[in-house]
């Protein structure tokens, strides 16, 4: 039987988590997206290792300088229940964790480090990504903190900006170039061309770069929707992505990026892909399970009319926690622990 977020919540109640970060934002979004959806308290530790000891990556050492385990160490007793590690650089810090703290800790690694799985207890790897095991789980989107109790609350109050906005509202993440896209002049004409026409439409739109996007690119898309209904945020002051999210009837990302495209696909609105010159097998194969999911499409060169359609939203932050605590659970019940005792 399938366990319910309450069930899950209900069973690690009261435990506690390290999230291991290498400062990355769309690593930290991954492992807090798990923490949110087990409800338990967790903490935030660098994972960042310097001069040699970075060059040697997710199969290197930590640093003995470092001090993992000893007295004054952010990493030392008492251990967490639940250490949770994204990124190649705290791969070494989450190996090192499993051996001193043994079976009091159960880790967990997300993504795919390119190391034994041995490693950790359980890793988590999106379904376009090769990665196969015994302890490995697997989910269509990456976890995220959009649950739908979180949407709802959002949903619940319209910001004032955002209420001023005609509908339908289309809210439009804007990407960067990665090593797998490129934004070319010819592409960013063609994002230009696609919101100019919702624009026509009467469409409210809501716009928000990402770290990624080039300053450039910004100020094209500003330019192609000045004098229109719409929101862009300048980068000052609070994010608005998580309002634009929830309030969005429709909603453009870049194929660049699996995160946004995930987080979008949790609201079950309708999704247009906006997608950069180049692309990967990878990310091919990550498109093609969403399109077939229903979520998304691609986004046209021009909107003659803005499309509505629906499916299951999409949220593998709460699959990954339920893998976690039923694999954590009967670990538990095979050494014989009393489910109170730490």
């Amino acid at each position: 039987m399938a366990l319910t977020g309450a069930d899950v919540q209900s069973a690690v109640a009261g435990r506690t988590g390290w999230i291991l970060s290498d400062g990355r934002a769309g690593n930290e979004i991954q492992s807090r997206g798990v923490f949110d959806a087990l409800g338990i308290a967790y903490r935030m530790l660098p994972a960042e290792p310097r001069g040699i000891w970075r060059l040697f990556g997710a199969r290197g050492p930590v640093s003995p300088s470092e001090g993992l385990g000893r007295p004054g160490s952010p990493y030392s007793p008492p251990w967490p229940d639940f250490a949770i590690a994204t990124g190649r650089l705290t791969t070494p810090y989450i190996r090192k964790l499993k051996q001193l703290a043994g079976l009091s800790t159960y880790t967990i690694v997300l993504l795919d480090p390119k190391v034994s799985l041995k490693t950790a207890d359980l890793f988590w790897v999106p379904e376009h990504d090769r990665l196969r095991g015994a302890n490995v789980v697997t989910t269509l989107t990456s976890p995220h903190s959009f649950s739908q109790g979180r949407l709802a609350e959002l949903r619940a109050r319209v910001p004032d900006d955002i209420a001023a906005l005609p509908r339908p509202r289309v809210a439009v993440m804007l990407g960067g170039p990665n090593g797998d896209y490129r934004y070319t002049a010819a592409v960013v004409q063609q994002l230009e061309g696609a919101l100019q026409s919702l624009a026509v439409l009467g469409a409210g739109l809501m716009i928000t770069p990402s770290r990624r996007t080039p300053v450039e690119v910004r100020e094209a898309v500003a330019r192609s929707v000045a004098g229109g209904a719409v929101r862009i945020w300048d980068g000052s002051g609070e994010n608005p992505y998580a309002s634009f999210l929830a309030h969005a009837d429709a909603l453009i990302v870049p194929a660049d990026s699996v995160n946004m495209t995930g987080e979008a696909a949790a609201t079950g609105r309708p999704v247009y892909v906006f997608e950069p010159e180049g692309g990967s097998a990878k990310f091919a194969r990550f498109h093609a399970a969403l399109a077939h999911h229903g979520a998304t499409r691609p986004m046209p060169v021009r909107f003659e009319r803005l499309e509505t359609w629906s499916y299951a939203p999409l949220n593998s932050a709460e699959q990954i926690a339920a893998e976690i605590v039923r694999r954590w659970t009967q670990r538990r019940r095979m050494l014989g622990t009393p489910r109170a005792a730490r």
